[in-house]
């Protein structure tokens, strides 16, 4: 059987400010972001299906997490008190279980040109 990554994207709007920069710095001020997300799976091929997993299954994985960034002030989110884009990734990673594939990367972009890559 062969191995294939899949990534499917997803987008939160959500608020944040990082706590342990300067005073001065721009990001210790709240401010905002439609943070896009893309999770990658690996697994082998179902011979059957032709596919390393549904779609479906990585939509699933993610809806609680939707549930919780989404339009919310990351801050006040436990493990997100210092919501920088690198622990968001993390804090997704910890937290996405999907069946019959192998998460083996996070993705977050807080901006078109901004962002972090978790490799697992």
């Amino acid at each position: 059987m062969s191995r294939m990554e899949i990534s499917r994207s997803f987008s939160f709007e959500a608020a944040h400010r990082l706590p342990n920069v300067p005073a001065d710095h721009k990001c210790a001020r709240l401010h905002g972001h439609s943070f896009r997300v893309t999770l990658t799976v690996t697994g082998p091929v179902d011979e059957q299906l032709g596919w390393v997993c549904d779609f479906a299954e990585i939509d699933a994985a993610w809806k609680p997490l939707h549930a919780i960034l989404d339009h919310n002030y990351l801050n006040e989110v436990e493990g997100l008190e210092n919501p920088t884009s690198e622990i968001l990734a993390r804090y997704i990673a910890d937290r996405v279980n999907i069946d019959g594939a192998t998460l083996v990367s996070v993705r977050v972009h807080e901006t078109c040109r901004a962002g972090c890559v978790l490799f697992i």
